[in-house]
C-alpha cells in the first residue's frame, strides 16, 4: 500500500492537479451535483487547463433512476459551463426489475436491509463497474459532514484504486464562499431547504438545527450512508461493489 501522507498537506487544487498529471484520462470526478461536487469540478477544470500534457475533464454520476428532476438540470449546467459530457452510470436493468418485482418500488421504506439492498443495486454495484475503467477518482466528502466522515483521509488506496477527498478539511462556509466567488451553478433544491441531495424518495429538506445529513433516509436511525463509502456500521467500505444477489 502506497503512503500518501505527504499529500495530506496539499490544497484541494494542488491535489487535483497531482491526480490529473498522474492519472490523466483514468481519473474522474464522482458527482451528484451538490455544492462540494461543483467546487471539485471547477477546481479540476483549472487543473486540466494547466496540465503539462493534454488532459480532459471527466465527470461521472450514478443515475439511479430515482433522481430528482432538478439533478438533471444540473447535469446540463455542467455540460454548458465546462463543455464536458457527464458520464451517466446506470444500474443493471435486470437486477432492478428483480428487486422491484420481489419487494415493490419503494422497498427502502420497509426495512434498513431492503434500503441497503436498493442502494447496493442502484448505486454501489454501478460504481464498481465504473471504477474498473479508472485508476483514480475524487469525491466531495468532508470531515465536517458527519461523525462517520470525521477521519477520512485526503488520499487513500482502496482496492487498487486511488480515492481522493480533496475537500476533506473544508468547512461548509469555505464551500459556500468558493461557490459565491466563482459563480458556480447551485442545485435548485438547496433553495428549498435541502442540505444533502440524493434520490428523490430518500431525501428531504432539513429543519433548523438539524444535522446536515438529517434529510437522508430520515425514517432511519444511525449512520446516514448509502454504502458507497461506508458500510452500515460506519466502517470504510471498498470502492468496488459487493456481489451478493438480492
Amino acid at each position: 500500500m502506497t503512503d500518501f501522507g505527504e499529500l495530506e498537506h496539499y490544497s484541494a487544487g494542488d491535489l487535483l492537479s497531482w491526480a490529473v498529471d498522474c492519472y490523466g484520462d483514468q481519473f474522474a470526478i464522482a458527482s451528484s451535483f451538490q455544492k462540494e461536487d461543483m467546487v471539485l469540478t471547477d477546481l479540476a477544470s483549472v487543473a486540466v487547463a494547466k496540465a503539462v500534457s493534454p488532459r480532459r475533464l471527466r465527470v461521472f454520476t450514478l443515475d439511479t433512476g430515482r433522481l430528482p428532476e432538478e439533478t438533471y438540470s444540473m447535469m446540463e449546467a455542467v455540460r454548458s459551463r465546462y463543455g464536458v459530457t457527464v458520464e451517466s452510470v446506470f444500474p443493471d436493468r435486470e437486477e432492478v426489475e428483480r428487486m422491484v418485482a420481489a419487494n415493490g418500488p419503494n422497498l427502502f421504506f420497509i426495512s434498513p436491509e431492503l434500503r441497503h439492498c436498493c442502494c447496493d443495486i442502484r448505486k454501489t454495484r454501478p460504481l464498481g463497474r465504473k471504477l474498473r475503467e479508472l485508476r483514480a477518482w475524487a469525491t466531495g466528502l468532508r470531515r465536517e459532514q458527519s461523525a462517520t466522515r470525521a477521519h477520512i483521509p485526503k488520499v487513500a488506496e482502496v482496492d487498487e484504486k486511488i480515492k481522493l477527498n480533496p475537500l476533506a478539511d473544508w468547512t461548509a462556509s469555505q464551500v459556500e464562499q468558493y461557490t459565491r466567488e466563482h459563480g458556480l451553478p447551485v442545485h435548485p433544491l438547496y433553495a428549498r431547504g435541502y442540505a444533502s441531495i440524493g434520490c428523490a424518495p430518500c431525501t428531504r429538506a432539513i429543519q433548523p438545527g438539524e444535522p446536515e445529513r438529517a434529510g437522508r433516509w430520515w425514517w432511519e436511525q444511525g449512520n446516514k450512508e448509502c454504502g458507497i463509502h461506508f458500510d452500515a456500521n460506519g466502517s470504510v467500505r471498498r470502492g468496488v461493489a459487493a456481489q451478493p444477489d438480492h
